[in-house]
Parts: C-alpha cells; sequence; structure tokens
C-alpha cells in the first residue's frame, strides 16, 4: 500500500486535497452558521436540523438525474463551476431579513449540485491514483476532512460568539472561492472518462447496472443506513446543546480523524476486512446513553468514541471498487456519496421530527437504536449472500491525455 507521502508526488492530487479541504471548511462553517441562524430565529429543532442537512436529503435529486455527469464532464471545469454555485448559494443565504423557508430552498437546490460533485471528485481521485492507491487516498482526504470540521466548528463556535451568523456565511462563501481558485488552477483539463452527453436516462441504466448485484446492493444499504441514522443523532447538537455544539462537533470530526487514520494506515488488509460490522456497531452504541441525557462533558466523550466508527466506510469502499468496472467508478462512488448524504438528510429530519415531539436526546438514542438493529440485519444477510466475482473491467472508452 503506498505511503501518504507518496501519495502528494502524485500529480494533481495536492490540489485536489487543497480543492476538498477548502470545501469542507466552508461547508462546516456554513452549516453551522445557517442551523444557528434558524434555530435562533424559530427555535425549532427540526428546521435547525434541516438547514444543516437539507442539501444531504437533496442529493436524491441529483443522483436520480444529474450523476451521468460524473464520468461524462471534464472534472477541472465541474468541480470550479460546483464551488462557485456554492459560493453565490451560501452569499444568498446572508442577505439580511431573508425568512427561513427562503433559507431552506436554497439549502436544498444546492443538494443536487453537491451529489454531481461528489461523484465527480473521487472519480478524478480513483483516475489520478494507482489502483492500491485509492484506500490510502481517500483515507488522507477523510481526515483532512476531519481536521477541517474540527477546525471549522471550533472557529465557527468561536467567530458566533463574536460575529452573527450572517457573517459567517459571508466568510464562508469566500472559502468557497478559494475552493474554486485552487481547483481552475491546480488541475489539469482532463476529457471525460467516459463518453455521451450527461442525460437523466443514462444516469437510470447506470444506477440500474450498479444496484443489480446483490453484494453491490448490500455494501450500499451498509454505506448509507447506519451512518444516515447516527448523523440524525448529529443533526440535534444544536439543540441538545445550543452554546456547545460547535465542542459537540469538533469532538466528532476528532474521532472520525483517528477512525481513519487507524483504518487507512494502521490495521493490515486482513483485519481491515473484518472491522465493518463491528466499526458500525461502535458508531452507534454510544448513542445509546444520551437517554440518561449526560452533561457535556460526558456528551463529548460519547460523540468522539462513537465518531472512530466512521472508519468503516473505508473498508466498504475498498469492497465496492472491487466489485466495479473502472469505467462506472465515477458514478459508482458518486451514488455512495449522494446516497450517504441523502439518508443522513432523511436521518435529520427523522431525528428533528423525533425530537420535536419527544426531546432531542430520545431521539438521539431512538437513532442510535435503529442503527444497532440495522448494522446487525445487514451482517446477517451478507453472511448469507452467495460470494460474487467481482465484474470483468470494459476496455476504457477514453483515456486522458
Amino acid at each position: 500500500m503506498p505511503s501518504y507521502r507518496s501519495l502528494f508526488r502524485t500529480p494533481e492530487f495536492t490540489p485536489l486535497l487543497l480543492g476538498a479541504a477548502a470545501n469542507t471548511a466552508a461547508q462546516t462553517l456554513g452549516g453551522l452558521a445557517l442551523g444557528t441562524l434558524v434555530f435562533r430565529a424559530t427555535g425549532s429543532p427540526l428546521l435547525s436540523a434541516l438547514s444543516m442537512f437539507g442539501p444531504s436529503l437533496a442529493q436524491v435529486l441529483g443522483a436520480t438525474f444529474l450523476l451521468s455527469g460524473a464520468d461524462r464532464l471534464p472534472p477541472r471545469t465541474a468541480l470550479t463551476a460546483i464551488a462557485l454555485l456554492f459560493a453565490a448559494g451560501t452569499a444568498v443565504q446572508a442577505l439580511p431579513g431573508l425568512p427561513a423557508g427562503v433559507l431552506l430552498t436554497v439549502v436544498l437546490l444546492l443538494g443536487p449540485v453537491a451529489s454531481l460533485g461528489g461523484g465527480v471528485r473521487w472519480g478524478l481521485l480513483n483516475e489520478i491514483l494507482a489502483k492500491d492507491g485509492y484506500l490510502p487516498g481517500r483515507s488522507l482526504f477523510n481526515m483532512t476532512s476531519g481536521l477541517m470540521q474540527v477546525t471549522g466548528f471550533a472557529t465557527g463556535g468561536a467567530l458566533l460568539a463574536a460575529l452573527s451568523p450572517r457573517t459567517c456565511l459571508l466568510l464562508a462563501a469566500a472559502l468557497y472561492l478559494v475552493a474554486a481558485l485552487v481547483l481552475r488552477l491546480g488541475l489539469t483539463a482532463r476529457p471525460p472518462r467516459a463518453t455521451g452527453r450527461p442525460s437523466a436516462s443514462a444516469t437510470w441504466r447506470a444506477n440500474a447496472e450498479l444496484w443489480s448485484s446483490r453484494p453491490r446492493r448490500l455494501t450500499y444499504l451498509g454505506l448509507w443506513l447506519p451512518n444516515g441514522m447516527v448523523v440524525g443523532c448529529e443533526s440535534l447538537y444544536v439543540s441538545y446543546a445550543p452554546h456547545a455544539a460547535g465542542t459537540l462537533f469538533a469532538c466528532g470530526a476528532l474521532g472520525m480523524f483517528a477512525g481513519d487514520v487507524t483504518v487507512g494506515r494502521l490495521l493490515p488488509a486482513a483485519v481491515r476486512t473484518r472491522l465493518a460490522t463491528p466499526l458500525l456497531l461502535l458508531l452507534a452504541a454510544p448513542y445509546l446513553l444520551f437517554a440518561a441525557h449526560p452533561a457535556v462533558p460526558v456528551a463529548a466523550v460519547c460523540v468522539t468514541v462513537a465518531s472512530v466508527g466512521f472508519g468503516a466506510s473505508l473498508v466498504q469502499q475498498e469492497r465496492l471498487m472491487r466489485l466495479t468496472p473502472d469505467a462506472m467508478a465515477g458514478q459508482a462512488l458518486g451514488l455512495h456519496s449522494a446516497g450517504t448524504l441523502t439518508l443522513q438528510g432523511v436521518g435529520a429530519t427523522a431525528a428533528g421530527t423525533l425530537a420535536q415531539f419527544t426531546s432531542p436526546a430520545a431521539a438521539m438514542t431512538a437513532m442510535a437504536a435503529g442503527s444497532v438493529c440495522v448494522t446487525l440485519a445487514l451482517a446477517t444477510a451478507a453472511r448469507r449472500a452467495a460470494p460474487v466475482r467481482p465484474p470483468a473491467e470494459p476496455a476504457p472508452q477514453r483515456t486522458p491525455s
């Protein structure tokens, strides 16, 4: 397996990583600012959760209609344009006097575009790295994302104590512009990986082919469902501890970083492949303690330990790539990303609704219990599934110049 240091010697890896880091920092700061703005205006846990995770919920539209563009659009142009669009949308959210309904509309309009961006980014990563480089490369991206979230939530909490949420939204828009500049200047002009025009019908055909394999279906469900329910727990941090939400988010990002380092670099392959289910159980189990409504220090420990379980996604993605032809890698990874984020949005909506009628602590406990049950059910189904050989890889339709 390549070392992290060798990845930085791969052309285009560094600017792609830096662009993703700036994008994550913008999402983190902007999401926390918007969630705080909506909660202060409405006092609603549901609307606060939707404002932070609404783009995730709307990604199902992108996965349905736009995802064929992940392999059929020039990567540099697509990633740059998406970052610019998010900069504009975030700046609009900072306008004074906008009602919560308009803010949420902007959030939901950006969601489908985000799903396309995920497919383009991860497809390009799979293209520029060697076969054995994707897992450490994705691990490094996840670790960087975790660091950006730790920094973004900690900084965002401090900024929100000194500045208004709208000012923080403008800072997030500026970070999106930085991401666009890094991607435009740092990436080369590669052609698309596949021929043909992006279309809804092409998206449907490829999604149907990806979904037709039982091992891939189980892998996708394992990537989507347990994760989405736990993110539902995370979406209630603002309503659970309004003055310490940034701390809880930062602790979660720190735990995720630790999990990615452990899975991506420290565990041998023979051990790593057996840890998906235990890590998914770890991801949910500590949230069961929220039934006792723990104080913030105890809650922070629970969140940190639980988030180590996010490392399960690296194991699952490695399996997904073994089961997928190269020509469909962008759409396969885009479907994973869009489905994960969509289910995170569904989880946030469900958790917010439960919290609206019970309490944030009760809703977090219920979502965690659901995640444990789903993980055990999928593990049972996977054991019963007959092993299937990975599909043969077709000859690439186009090669980068």
